[in-house]
């Protein structure tokens, strides 16, 4: 996700809430935003799990998604 596409999330968000309020248009372009967004959230969590290990008390060292499976993230 861009700066660009984050500040313009903002600026609707800004708009929303004044008097003025959001045409349709704005609406359907904003919620689009916020999906994409969501997205980048969810592949950046992912990818941080993806490479978190677990260290065992006896030294071995495991991948996060070999110990526990897959996430809730993933659905």
């Amino acid at each position: 996700m861009t700066e660009e596409k984050v500040a313009r999330i903002n600026e609707l968000y800004h708009k929303s809430k004044t008097a003025e309020g959001l045409t349709d248009a704005e609406k359907k372009e904003q919620a689009k935003l916020r999906q994409e967004y969501l997205q980048a959230i969810r592949k950046n969590v992912k990818r941080t799990l993806d490479n978190t290990v677990v260290e065992y008390p006896d030294g071995t060292i495991k991948n996060l998604k070999e110990v526990g499976g897959s996430y809730a993230i993933d659905k």
